[in-house]
This record gives C-alpha cells, sequence and structure tokens, in this order.
C-alpha cells in the first residue's frame, strides 16, 4: 500500500508521519479485504444457514475497517479525537470478527486466515490509538 507515501507527502504532515497510524490504516484496508472475502466464502459453504453470524461480523467490521482507513488518511484539519473513536471502535469490530471466525477455523480455512487477519488489525489499532496526542 503507499499509504506511507501519500501521507508524508501532505503538507499538513511535512515528513512527520505517525508509523503506528500507518500500520493501522494499511490493516484495516488488508482486513476489510479479507472479512469480505471471507464473506462471500461462508456465502458458498454448504452449511451457510450456521454461519450467519459470522458473515454479519465480516460485513460490520469490513465496514468499520474500511471507514477507519479513510478517516485516519485525512490528514488536512485532522480531528484526533474521532481518529482514536475509530481506532477504537475497529479494534473491537476486529475482535469481536476475529472471534467468531475463530470458532470456524477448524472446518473453514478462509475463517482461520480472516481470524488471523482480525487480530493484526485489532493489534494495530490499540497501538496506533495509543500514538495518537
Amino acid at each position: 500500500m503507499h499509504a506511507r507515501q501519500m501521507i508524508s507527502t501532505h503538507a499538513d504532515v511535512r515528513g512527520n508521519v505517525n508509523d503506528a497510524l500507518i500500520r493501522a490504516i494499511e490493516a484495516a484496508y488488508d482486513c476489510a479485504q479479507s472479512c469480505l472475502s471471507c464473506a462471500d466464502a461462508c456465502l458458498a459453504e454448504q452449511t451457510v444457514a450456521e454461519l450467519k453470524q459470522c458473515i454479519r461480523l465480516n460485513l460490520d467490521c469490513a465496514d468499520v475497517c474500511l471507514a477507519t482507513g479513510a478517516v485516519a488518511s485525512r490528514r488536512t484539519g485532522s480531528n484526533e479525537e474521532v481518529i482514536r473513536q475509530m481506532l477504537e471502535a475497529c479494534a473491537t469490530a476486529c475482535r469481536l470478527c476475529g472471534e467468531e471466525c475463530e470458532r470456524h477455523a477448524e472446518m473453514h480455512e478462509h475463517c482461520a486466515i480472516c481470524a488471523e487477519t482480525c487480530r493484526r488489525c485489532e493489534q494495530a489499532c490499540v497501538e496506533a490509538g495509543h500514538s495518537i496526542h
């Protein structure tokens, strides 16, 4: 991803890039893709009725991750309190989705991959939230 390059060239940033926030942005977009793919893969499973909650949490997590990545990417007049709250919401969505995917991981490899991606994003969001002043 090009988040670092784009943000570092922003006139309001002038090269002073928050590395933890960059990692969270990239993890959020990566997680959104994994969650959307996992939801679609769940829909193709024979046991789709048993995966309804997983699909729902995948879609919710993807939406939260996309919104968090977008808000955190904008630097002009950034609202640090909103960014901090978005990171917290993203970490929560990732935790819940990851826990649900983990329940299905032994039967569905896509859920195992998604659970791991959610855990990485959760951690990145927590670290980025601590780095914002």
